[in-house]
């Protein structure tokens, strides 16, 4: 069953803010446009372009890759997903346009939840 509760400053080493369902949506969507985008500055880089949009946004997407997987790792147990479903998620970290389906398959799955 998929909610929007939070997790508590307390599960986060780091002292990250409390984080929500709604929160890793944001975070997989973000991550995906900056996949797609730093693909876009690599194809430029190769082809004799300039390497300003990797050296941008190289770091930046890897921030958010790492927040995608470590907000997916703490949430997982109160959203109650098996290490199946686990791993699904994760997986959409390293996927062009991954990102992009766990955020459909998570709505819809939220939906489903309201309505059944």
């Amino acid at each position: 069953m998929v909610t929007d509760l939070t997790v508590p400053a307390a599960a986060f080493p780091l002292g990250f803010p409390d984080v929500s369902l709604k929160t890793f949506r944001y975070v997989a969507l973000t991550e995906a446009t900056s996949f797609l985008a730093l693909l876009i500055a690599t194809a430029i880089k190769r082809t004799g372009g300039s390497e300003v949009g990797v050296q941008i946004l190289g770091p930046i997407h890897g921030l958010l890759f790492i927040a995608y997987v470590y907000i997916a790792l703490v949430i997982r147990n109160q959203q109650g997903w098996s290490p199946k479903v686990t791993f699904w998620i994760l997986v959409g970290a390293v996927l062009p346009f991954g990102g992009y389906v766990v955020d459909w398959w998570l709505l819809r799955e939220q939906r489903r939840s309201v309505t059944g």
